[in-house]
């Protein structure tokens, strides 16, 4: 969270893997002639049999009976927002092998492809609307290929277009046979509301069916899944199946499983869908300094921004608020005990968030997580406040060169703060409200890299947060990271998401509510959260920071996470019904916005 405007501090580690560039290319006149052996790979290409064999992005396509290039249907798709209507089909090639794709299109900005070649993925595109007009394109298999995606897609914000006789000429692959039943499954996590599986991965699959008491629960393309939303205490049992274009296995031997006890994230009687706000209690900004009694009823959790520490190690927090002569117009501090006391009794949590942009903490040694401890005691005693925000930024949290295990870190600065949390949550018991707001970095990157990595060089600080929130889960009421400020992330679907639309918040809360392995060891995996612990983490203005998300883009990704509806390309691994809400830096620049965020939550969420 910041002080003043938005500044990108993301790490250079993603540098590389970003932007998509056009390139326009003469589309090809003639092909090569078909060998004797050659057929056509591709099924219902015509679209005759409407989206049989096809797979489409959200409700982008239809088969339509005009216009039509041959036959009686052809594709009509049409993207949407972040949605590039993208229509796909797994067809079984052989290795080594040449083929020639070849499509007819009508519209501008349409896209033919085929990626998974196992060398170079290949597409044209045409420019031009107008009449229909043939895609042709050309490539080789790899050594062990054996399946490859042919796709088309249009371009975003463009109309819809059409599709039809689209070809997939080359020799055929081998029959695909139903996978073999997986082996090998076992619980690698449990806590009070998750259990996280992994099993052996099996030849061929495509993808695996997870099943919770005989009953479909989840599907992951990988040999690893996490099964969320478990009553504590209780036991359960797992099996899981493969899955290709032929069909699904027979269920695996079943596990079971018995959930901790836990303690639920802590009993403290948050409405069903909050709204997170941070208000700039000890300076001032370009926002203007808001007193806390006329902070709207909207807000449901309040974080005081920010308590420091006085130097980086000493763990000695401080909070006071804003001076006069940087805030004119600041209430006395008798008018702020009151003001709180005032929000307590209408239902709403007032937090001290410690850190932010500029609040570096680092509990290195066991002397600063004793005076976070006691010092943290202090603010919340003196201002009778409900709990903990933890905003750690910049170089706060690290991970020691050797701590590779989220689940059992080593390295001090994140030992100490497990410890020094868990000390305070004892001491206030179960009605202390314990709140988080990491940045991409620190959490969804954890996917991809983890600390300075198996052979070192990455950065330390690479899903940092990781094992704080993993040992803290059942103490935790609210994560809401900061989808702002942020680099382009690697979501589930191994594809980058960029910040500034739904398509980011569906990915990155998804990642949050599934669960992934983390740097990619399948025997390491982050379990989900439940959905009542996540809320997603937006700036609240353009002003605010990098990646402003405007209200329309906003409820769809409520929409999808919610619903299950208008989800664009990225398919989420549930239908989280149960997400807590919203968080904002900040409720200052949201009133400087005349309260369009909080407006939008409270249309949306009808209150």
């Amino acid at each position: 969270m910041e002080r003043t405007g938005p500044t990108v501090r993301f790490s250079g580690l993603l540098a590389a893997a970003t932007a998509a560039v056009l390139a326009a290319g003469a589309l090809v006149a003639t092909a090569p002639a078909a060998g004797a052996a050659d057929v056509d790979l591709a099924r219902n290409g015509g679209f005759e049999s409407g989206l049989d064999g096809w797979s489409c992005t959200a409700a982008s396509g239809a088969a339509v009976s005009t216009p039509v290039h041959g036959g009686t249907k052809a594709l009509k798709a049409t993207p949407a927002g972040s949605d590039n209507a993208k229509c796909s089909q797994s067809v079984t090639v052989k290795p080594n092998s040449s083929y020639t794709l070849s499509a007819w299109v009508q519209g501008s900005y349409v896209y033919l492809g085929a990626s998974g070649t196992g060398t170079t993925d290949v597409s044209t595109w045409t420019q031009s609307s107008g009449a229909w007009k043939q895609l042709t394109t050309t490539f080789r298999t790899g050594p062990s290929t054996t399946s490859v995606s042919v796709y088309t897609h249009g371009w975003y914000g463009t109309p819809a277009h059409y599709v039809d006789d689209l070809t997939l000429v080359g020799p055929g692959g081998d029959p695909v046979v139903i996978p073999a039943v997986p082996g090998g499954l076992k619980t690698t996590a449990i806590t009070s509301s998750s259990v996280a599986l992994s099993w052996n991965a099996v030849s061929g699959a495509s993808g695996y069916n997870v099943y919770r008491g005989g009953t479909k629960v989840a599907t992951a393309t990988g040999p690893s899944a996490t099964v969320t939303g478990l009553t504590p205490s209780t036991a359960y049992s797992f099996q899981v199946s493969a899955t290709n274009a032929a069909g699904e296995s027979a269920k695996s031997a079943a596990v079971t499983a018995t959930t901790t006890a836990g303690g639920g994230g802590g009993d403290t009687k948050l409405p069903a869908r909050a709204l997170v706000g941070y208000l700039h209690s000890s300076f001032a900004n370009g926002s203007g300094y808001t007193r806390m009694a006329d902070v709207p009823d909207s807000w449901d959790v309040i974080n005081l921004a920010f308590g420091e520490p006085t130097s980086v190690t000493s763990g000695d927090i401080r909070f006071a608020l804003c001076p006069v002569a940087e805030c004119p117009n600041v209430e006395s501090e008798a008018e702020f005990k009151a003001a709180i006391k005032a929000k307590q009794a209408a239902g709403k949590k007032v937090l001290i968030s410690i850190g932010g942009q500029n609040g570096q903490v680092q509990l290195a040694s066991t002397a600063a997580r004793d005076a976070f401890v006691t010092s943290v005691s202090k603010i919340i005693d003196t201002y009778g406040l409900d709990g903990l925000d933890i905003d750690f930024e910049g170089h706060s949290l690290s991970l020691n060169t050797g701590d590779t295990d989220f689940r059992s870190p080593t390295s001090p600065v994140i030992v100490n703060l497990i410890s020094a949390v868990k000390s305070l949550k004892a001491k206030y018991g179960s009605d202390f409200v314990l709140t988080m707001a990491p940045e991409t970095f620190f959490v969804q990157l954890g996917y991809q890299f983890y600390g300075s990595g198996p052979w070192g060089g990455q950065d330390p600080r690479a899903g940092a947060y990781l094992p704080v929130i993993h040992a803290l889960r059942d103490d935790l009421t609210l994560l809401h990271v900061q989808d702002y400020n942020s680099g382009p992330i690697m979501g589930l679907d191994n594809q980058y998401h960029t910040m500034g639309g739904a398509d980011f918040h569906i990915a990155m809360t998804d990642m949050l509510l599934a669960g992934f392995p983390v740097a990619g060891d399948t025997t390491k995996v982050f379990p989900g959260l439940r959905p009542d612990q996540v809320a997603i983490g937006l700036p609240a203005s353009t002003q605010a920071g990098n990646g402003h998300t405007t209200p329309a883009e906003v409820n769809k990704a409520l929409n999808c996470l919610i619903k299950k509806t208008d989800c664009g390309s990225y398919q989420t691994h549930g239908t989280w019904s149960d997400l807590r809400g919203l968080m904002t830096w900040s409720i200052n620049w949201d009133r400087f916005n005349n309260w369009e965020f909080s407006r939008n939550f409270d249309a949306y969420f009808g209150n």
